[in-house]
């Protein structure tokens, strides 16, 4: 297809190899880029919808989408009641080591990225291989981890939210920004402090940047934006609508021309 002549612009999701390959194709393409989006919680704002938009977001498609909630960094004095309600909006808890561990090494390959057979797999399948009964209202697997952990710094695509708990607000925004891996793709954050939300857009730079909503919220579900998944970071459309994929041309006049 991408050779075909009849072909003449070429959009391309799935990894910075297939996108490589058609901006190398000499035609006009259309590059979607990687992502790892955080989301970050502080102590000003609503939690009890916080977590509700937070697991709602994750478990989209089971979070297959390249802007869904990949982990969550929330301030130590609200850490516990977001976890709480999180769990009271479909999300499963898992706090033994070792389970967490066996889940890692479940749903992840050699070296180190997510295993295709669980990528958009639901919570309750992923429970059920490592043992574990749940029924239809999981939607979200939940841990508590620190920073460097896999599941925080490797994009999984699957609805497993690992949980950072840190000191203050500053130091979630900067570990956001670490965990985003300078994508600028997509990040999230829940706060009523707009010194803090200017902030953390300033220092993510991402194309998508959701405040006190779903991820989803970021392509016109319940907010502004088209409803588009291909967030062409690499190639600079952003947010991709009808109009990326159309040709601009102009038609020129010069010195007299009369109709009459």
């Amino acid at each position: 297809m991408i050779e075909n002549p009849k072909v003449r612009l070429l959009a391309a999701t799935g990894g910075p190899s297939i996108v490589k390959k058609v901006l190398s194709s000499g035609k006009k393409a259309i590059g979607a880029g990687a992502g790892n989006p955080p989301v970050v919680v502080d102590e000003t704002a609503d939690i009890e919808k916080a977590a509700m938009d937070i697991v709602a977001g994750c478990s989209f498609d089971n979070n297959v989408p390249c802007i869904a909630e990949k982990e969550v960094f929330a301030v130590d004095s609200i850490c516990d009641y977001l976890i709480h309600y999180m769990k009271l909006n479909g999300a499963f808890e898992i706090t033994d080591e070792a389970l967490i561990q066996k889940l890692v090494t479940l749903v992840t390959n050699d070296k180190g990225g997510p295993k295709t057979s669980f990528v958009g797999k639901s919570a309750g399948y992923i429970l059920n291989q490592l043992g574990i009964t749940a029924d239809d209202s999981v939607k979200v697997i939940i841990m508590e981890v620190p920073r460097e952990h896999l599941l925080v710094q490797e994009e999984m695509m699957m609805p497993i939210l690992p949980v950072v708990r840190v000191s203050d607000v500053d130091t979630a925004i900067e570990y956001a920004r670490e965990a985003e891996h300078g994508n600028r793709h997509t990040a999230m954050m829940h706060s009523k402090n707009v010194e803090k939300l200017s902030k953390m857009a300033k220092v993510m730079e991402t194309t998508i940047f959701v405040k006190n909503a779903p991820s989803y919220a970021g392509i016109g579900a319940g907010g502004e934006g088209y409803t588009t998944f291909t967030i062409a970071g690499p190639t600079g459309e952003g947010l991709t609508s009808a109009r990326s994929f159309c040709r601009k041309r102009k038609c020129v006049m010069t010195d007299a021309f009369s109709i009459r």
